[in-house]
């Protein structure tokens, strides 16, 4: 029986100490190694050029390249590392920028170490919302729009243009923050109809992971309204 190879993380952090710290903790998972860490996105960028990673731990207030726009020239593309934000603050709008920028997820940084490598394996299995009660109070505050409905780009419309009326409330659940047991309970399906919709979401819309189909739902209004 092979065993999986583990999970390559880069640590990107202008504090040391806090470099230190997460290094510890990921390199005492059997499944997982540290393969680099970085004290700016300009040196992230760069490391990430030549080191193979699957997931990275991002800063996003750093000197000289923010963690948004390192995150914006790594994150997109397929094969491309998963980028896991890391913010002090709750409501924080850098995080909410990497998001944007292609973000897999976001954590506090004061999150338990339970919650981290938790959050690593989820973005390595591109199962990325983290604390998803968290990430929908942080793109409520900057997502929504007094004129949601006027201010829907064509193009965030055009992705929803194939999706079944069934899928619009399985979107709109996740937008609120529902994990797949949650939304199956208030439909009353089972988990892996849910899983078989949250699936074609993705397809249909173009979406990489659940953050994206988060952001996708609140600019087309599902996620202020209700659906």
């Amino acid at each position: 029986m092979s065993v999986a190879p583990p999970i390559r993380v880069v640590i990107v952090d202008d504090q040391h100490m806090v470099r230190a710290g997460f290094r510890m903790l990921v390199d005492s998972q059997s499944d997982m190694e540290v393969v680099g860490e970085a004290g700016d996105g300009v040196e992230a960028v760069d490391l990430l050029a030549s080191v193979a990673a699957d997931v990275v731990l991002m800063d996003v207030r750093m000197p000289r390249m923010d963690g948004v726009e390192a995150t914006r020239r790594i994150a997109p593309g397929d094969g491309r590392p998963k980028v896991v934000v890391l913010t002090t603050f709750d409501l924080d709008e850098y995080a909410f920028a990497a998001l944007q920028a292609g973000a897999s997820a976001f954590l506090l940084k004061d999150a338990t170490p339970p919650d981290l490598l938790g959050a690593i394996r989820a973005a390595h299995a591109g199962d990325a919302v983290v604390a998803p009660s968290t990430t929908r109070r942080l793109l409520e505050r900057f997502v929504r729009a007094p004129a949601a409905p006027t201010s829907t780009s064509p193009e965030a419309l055009r992705r929803l243009g194939e999706v079944t009326d069934r899928e619009r409330e399985v979107l709109t659940l996740i937008a609120r923050g529902l994990t797949n047991t949650e939304i199956a309970r208030t439909l009353v399906v089972s988990e892996a109809t849910v899983k078989t919709h949250v699936s074609r979401l993705l397809a249909k819309t173009g979406s990489r992971d659940r953050v994206q189909l988060v952001l996708l739902a609140f600019e087309t209004g599902l996620g202020q309204t209700g659906g």
